[in-house]
């Protein structure tokens, strides 16, 4: 994965790696069984699609280091995902029926004898046991070592301009251990880290908008301006609040009590306790009560300058702030990773199933499918299903670069959000009119236009492409159960004949012309350290406002878990639950203009004047039913309330 929207890495087809997740037979997606002879049995998708012939640049020197996690299968790796499937069928006899996280540990975690077998055969090798938890077990030693623990050759190779080393055939373990190893992770040393899923500004730089704004949309219309589709358009919203996106949204009375909300990040800002209050209190949502929110952070961050950790501070700070401005009633924990890499962010998921912290859990990070690797993915959806089987739900952002062909040069989805046992985000550019009335929604897809010299036209209109919510047809993940009859088969089999997983499930606001108000202690240039606001956007709003939603819903149903929800949200397709979102809401087009500062914080190096056109997003269109940008829609005044009828 990557860290932050700008470190991109070079895109890898997965195609030839399917198929990829351990128990996922019971979502269609078929499981690795080949076998490495008769004494051994293979790790499917541990050699990398970029480890090729063509990129060989030959052995890895025997004294070289690894650092890999040999994650553990479990007692039942077929029946976790069996079981996962029923408690989160609304039609299955099982449904809700879920398990406290000990008796799912119990019924389904490694147990100690297999813990013991696979760590007798790591120093059997030559590696040393550096940890042992009920999901992996983590070693370290030479090259010489691995290769003879995990019956391969580990060669360099060439992966865009660099050179990382991975298994020249794919991984095996010994057939005595009986199915105990479900993967192995770190035998190629590329790197795999996260990106933030929007476009936050540095929060150790103070950000400002500049002005003139609207206060809800509409309220101020730019007539000095030129037209934009034929008419005057109006300013951007200066930031819509709690109020405003509760009464879009549907949540009446509603305030997500006693529901626990988590928040998965990297590293952790040290000043979200004041931040959050203060933001509560300028706008007018419920002040926090003691221990509302709190932080689960590991004893040590690493890989701090790499991942750019002051950087995650402000996701964070989003994160917090707009699942307390839709649902304030919710308790929220933050369970920050040590850093950007997969291994600690898995950590900080595996937290929250472990100790059952909460019953939603909110993501806004994630990468392009073809960085994934089938390792990691069967390490994710191992954890995933544990949740399901406990009733905890998986949120994830979908992207903010639509189809990633600018970005990339390749049509793709974002992960961990392409997989089937997580509920896929998508984005919406959002009007809220004069009394806190939703007006519409169009799909979350900007093209950007500035100002002529004379200010009497709109350079290029419509202009370029810049940013939208991300979504499509996955190359490696099947397509789930639930989304057969509501997909339409030109989205379903784009990539395969017999269909795949289409992202996103769901979509809440994330335009960030249409976007959410935050407040956080930013740097300004005089070194002081200040609260301050501004106005952001990304499916990493559109996660957490989601996730908010649901801890409405839950409380809709007298505090029972909602559990994973896709199988609940696509039995509602196609009913008033839903804003059925199109890009061209009453067959119109719409844009907004705004003025920034040319500096990012006041006028002294002038002002930059544009016009932000609204659904146009890449490839990816939002139409009448399902669509690969918004999916089932976005949730309507009924969607809460359904949730008690179940």
């Amino acid at each position: 994965m990557r860290s932050n929207r700008a470190t991109a890495r070079a895109g890898v087809s997965l195609a030839a790696t399917l198929p990829l997740l351990a128990g996922a037979l019971a979502l269609g997606i078929p499981a690795a069984s080949a076998a490495d002879g008769p004494s051994r049995v293979t790790l499917a998708g541990t050699k990398p699609a970029w480890a090729t012939a063509h990129a060989d640049k030959g052995a890895a020197s025997d004294s070289s280091q690894v650092a890999a996690r040999v994650y553990l299968a479990g007692r039942d790796a077929k029946g976790l995902a069996s079981y996962a499937r029923a408690v989160s069928d609304p039609h299955s006899a099982s449904y809700g029926k879920y398990l406290s996280a000990k008796k799912a540990q119990a019924r389904f975690g490694a147990t100690k004898a297999q813990v013991t077998a696979v760590t007798t055969w790591l120093r059997s090798a030559g590696l040393k046991v550096t940890g042992t938890t009920q999901h992996y077990v983590s070693v370290t030693g030479d090259v010489a070592a691995a290769e003879k623990a995990f019956g391969t050759q580990l060669h360099n190779y060439t992966k865009g301009s660099k050179v990382y080393r991975a298994p020249s055939r794919t991984a095996s373990a010994p057939a005595a251990l009986n199915g105990a190893v479900l993967t192995v992770t770190g035998l190629d040393n590329a790197p795999h880290k996260a990106r933030h899923a929007d476009q936050l500004p540095p929060p150790d730089a103070v950000f400002k908008n500049s002005g003139p704004f609207s206060s809800y949309y509409g309220s101020n219309i730019a007539s000095t301006l030129p037209d934009a589709y034929g008419t005057k358009i109006p300013y951007a919203v200066q930031g819509y609040t709690g109020k405003q996106l509760r009464a879009a949204y549907g949540a009446g009375k509603r305030t997500g009590k006693n529901v626990r909300v988590a928040i998965t990040d990297a590293y952790a800002s040290p000043t979200i306790a004041f931040d959050a209050a203060t933001y509560a209190g300028k706008h007018g949502d419920a002040k926090y009560s003691s221990g509302q929110l709190r932080q689960v952070l590991p004893k040590k961050y690493t890989k701090t300058e790499e991942c750019g950790a002051a950087g995650w501070y402000g996701e964070e700070t989003l994160d917090v702030e707009a699942v307390h401005a839709v649902a304030p009633g919710a308790d929220i924990t933050y369970v920050g990773a040590a850093s950007c890499y997969d291994d600690d962010l898995l950590d900080s998921l595996n937290k929250i199933v472990d100790g059952h912290l909460a019953d939603i859990v909110s993501n806004s990070w994630g990468d392009i499918e073809a960085n994934q690797t089938p390792d990691l993915a069967a390490a994710y959806d191992q954890t995933f299903q544990f949740g399901a089987v406990e009733g905890i739900g998986f949120y994830f952002s979908s992207g903010d670069d639509g189809d990633e062909v600018a970005n990339t040069g390749t049509k793709q989805v974002d992960t961990p959000a392409n997989s089937a046992w997580v509920t896929a985000v998508g984005g919406t550019s959002l009007a809220v009119g004069k009394g806190d009335k939703y007006l519409w929604e169009t799909g979350w897809g900007t093209e950007k236009a500035s100002l002529s010299a004379d200010g009497k036209s709109w350079t290029g209109f419509p202009g370029a492409f810049t940013s939208g919510a991300g979504g499509g047809t996955s190359k490696t993940v099947a397509q789930p159960y639930y989304q057969k009859g509501v997909v339409p088969n030109a989205l379903a089999k784009a990539n395969n004949a017999a269909g795949n997983r289409v992202v996103p499930d769901i979509a809440a606001i994330a335009d960030p012309n249409t976007g959410f108000r935050v407040g956080q202690t930013q740097t300004f240039p005089d070194g002081t350290e200040q609260y301050s606001e501004y106005r952001i956007g990304g499916t990493s709003l559109a996660a957490p406002v989601i996730a908010a939603v649901q801890a409405l819903a839950q409380e809709a149903r007298g505090g029972k878990a909602i559990g994973f929800a896709n199988p609940s949200i696509y039995a509602k397709a196609g009913s008033k639950a839903y804003h059925d979102v199109t890009d061209t809401p009453g067959g119109k087009h719409y844009a907004v203009a705004r003025v920034d500062f040319v500096n990012g914080l006041d006028a002294a190096d002038g002002l930059a004047t544009s016009v932000r056109s609204l659904g146009q997003d890449s490839s990816l269109k939002a139409v009448k039913g399902y669509d690969d940008v918004t999916g089932v829609g976005s949730p309507a005044p009924g969607y809460v309330e359904s949730f008690s009828r179940r």
